[in-house]
């Protein structure tokens, strides 16, 4: 599917595939937006920037802006998660306590 973003740091509006997370021209941080592709593909050149205005603004954008909720069901998520949740495992020497000479904490 086809979904609309804004990036604000090249002030761009993107049509791309699927609910991507980073801008295709800057690598930055993009916002999905609730606006469809076919509404967006009947606004004509004015409308579009005015749109674009629009989004330039952080209130505006809190507003035309959506969450995708099933990005914690995809692959990159799981993924990041994965790699996140690596335990760390720290190991110490308690003199005081005799009969458990190592002890493993689990964080």
């Amino acid at each position: 599917m086809m979904y609309m973003h804004y990036c604000k740091r090249c002030q761009r509006v993107h049509m791309l595939n699927g609910h991507k997370q980073f801008c295709p021209r800057c690598q930055g941080k993009i916002t999905e937006l609730k606006l469809s592709y076919l509404d967006y593909a009947s606004m004509d050149a004015s409308q579009r920037v005015s749109f674009t205005v629009c989004c330039a603004d952080d209130e505006q954008l809190r507003k035309l802006s959506t969450t995708y909720r099933m990005y914690k069901y995809s692959k990159w998520y799981k993924e990041l998660q994965r790699q996140l949740a690596q335990p760390v495992i720290h190991s110490y020497v308690s003199p005081e306590h005799a009969p458990l000479e190592n002890a493993v904490s689990i964080l």
